[in-house]
């Protein structure tokens, strides 16, 4: 039932967006499913916006912008403290909405809320982060200084794999820098979304600081190219995060969009074979295989090839599958059908293309929920670079395993992947490790470590088609995107003044 008009008889909840600090039912008619994909039911009806809810939404956050960019950063700073402790608080009940909707386990979904956590945590330090830059005596009686200041109205618009962290990657740091913002969630899973609203307004964060605008392509579209936006976020799909930077660009707007990956585990012959089979079964097929850091690729190097591939499939086929919210549940399902059907293709396609498919979850029925959108793990090996399952973001629980000679071509073969979001090395040898790091073209790189994502004092962001725009998101990049530099030269006369000058002012 995705964008049509709702089902009157579906006994099912309706999710509307928050508007100006309080809830707003859709008015455009238009409803999207929402499932609950352990059990493969509709569990909601989100609203989709139309262009005018769009406005309504970014008026709100120009309504509010003078006044919270006014506000003092310490103030903000302890909106961001009683927030955290609300997230903490509250933390079970936020999982269990994630894992509801999302389908991924709950003990993935508290990391998931954690990592969005300690990106609030690094937003209460604002005013430190905010400090400027003073030189005395730049020239005679002539002092220069720098300040950050806030852009204004700015947009998130965020992916299904993480309904919690991605936003929280954005909206802290952005709102504790003096914007005020608009969350344009994904349709897919929106309900987290609309409870953080909620707990921001606990906070004591006023009305119209945060916005939430459930909708589609439409109030994306809308949002773009709102003249009203200064800067937007985006995390999402390559083609998808291309279209929103260029427009956006275009429109004169600073845009951050994240878009797609095909993250490698490289496995170096010496490589510790338990450790390396432990991070590739946790990073490939953790949360369904739907995470933008998740490992799709393995590239072993000589001889593990062998020993690698046998150990995976074991692991593969005895991976414990089931509803998110189950005991002992290692792997969900994937978020929707249409999803579930695209990855399934995937497989198809592999097979197709002549990839050895060693372990085939294609058949794999949940006994408990056997309507859920579940799959098997998927490993495939001997995949060459040629094929579309290397090439493409499955964006599911499949494996990619690609055999190479040595450590040369293994670097060559990240570098020449048109994505280069994350990529990790395992090795017992420092030198090699070293090599590695400075000669892989990817912006974020593990040692021993499946999933580098960078702590929230750091910045998280990709190289090449993974990403487009200057600033990765946020950490102290954020703090960048999110406020732009005034800079000040300052005297103060004293007695007659020099006369005109009509040369180029030289300091003295």
């Amino acid at each position: 039932m995705t964008n049509s008009t709702k089902h009157s008889l579906l006994a099912v909840r309706e999710l509307g967006h928050s508007i100006d600090g309080a809830p707003v039912a859709g008015a455009s008619g238009r409803f999207a499913d929402v499932y609950d994909p352990a059990r493969g039911v509709v569990a909601a009806h989100v609203a989709l916006a139309s262009a005018a809810e769009a406005d309504a939404a970014v008026a709100a956050a120009k309504r509010a912008y003078p006044a919270w960019s006014q506000t003092p950063p310490p103030r903000r700073a302890a909106v961001m403290y009683a927030f955290r402790e609300l997230l903490m608080r509250d933390a079970g009940r936020l999982s269990a909405i994630i894992t509801s909707e999302h389908g991924k386990t709950l003990d993935d979904a508290r990391g998931e809320l954690q990592r969005g956590i300690e990106v609030v945590e690094f937003a209460t330090g604002i005013p430190s982060l905010l400090k400027g830059e003073l030189t005395e005596q730049v020239g005679r009686d002539i002092d220069s200084w720098s300040m950050r200041q806030p852009l204004g109205v700015c947009v998130g618009i965020t992916p299904f794999n993480f309904p919690a962290m991605v936003p929280m990657w954005m909206f802290p740091v952005a709102i504790a820098c003096g914007n005020t913002f608009v969350l344009k969630p994904s349709e897919k899973d929106p309900s987290l979304a609309l409870e953080l609203a909620k707990l921001l307004t606990q906070a004591g964060l006023p009305d119209g600081v945060f916005n939430v605008l459930n909708g589609d392509r439409l109030a994306v579209e809308r949002l773009v190219s709102h003249p009203d936006v200064a800067a937007i976020s985006f995390v999402g799909s390559t083609p998808v995060a291309e279209s929103i930077y260029r427009s956006g660009t275009n429109a004169g707007k600073r845009v951050q969009a994240l878009g797609g990956a095909k993250n490698h585990l490289v496995a170096l012959p010496d490589a510790d074979l338990d450790a390396t089979v432990d991070a590739l079964v946790g990073a490939g097929y953790g949360s369904a295989g739907e995470r933008c850091m998740a490992i799709s690729v393995a590239v072993a190097v000589g001889e593990i090839a062998d020993p690698l591939v046998a150990r995976l499939a074991e692991r593969v086929r005895a991976l414990h599958i089931g509803p998110g919210d189950a005991k002992d549940v290692e792997m969900g399902p994937l978020v929707t059908g249409e999803h579930l059907a695209r990855v399934r293709s995937y497989v198809d396609l592999g097979v197709a293309e002549g990839a050895e498919l060693v372990v085939d979850g294609r058949a794999y029925r949940n006994g408990v929920s056997p309507d859920g959108f579940f799959l098997g793990g998927c490993l495939f090996d001997r995949v060459t670079p040629s094929m579309r399952i290397y090439k493409e973001e499955i964006f599911g629980p499949v494996l990619c395993v690609v055999r190479v000679e040595t450590f040369a071509e293994a670097i060559a073969l990240c570098n020449d992947h048109e994505f280069g979001n994350g990529v990790a090395v395992f090795t017992r040898d420092g030198g090699a490790a070293r090599e590695f790091v400075h000669a892989v073209q990817v912006g974020m790189v593990g040692v021993n470590i499946p999933i580098p994502v960078p702590m929230a004092f750091h910045s998280f962001g990709g190289w090449k088609r993974s990403i487009f725009g200057d600033h990765a998101i946020h950490g102290p990049e954020g703090v960048r995107f999110y406020t732009r530099i005034k800079t000040t030269t300052e005297r103060w006369p004293k007695g007659k003044g020099a006369g005109s000058q009509f040369t180029m002012p030289v300091m003295k």
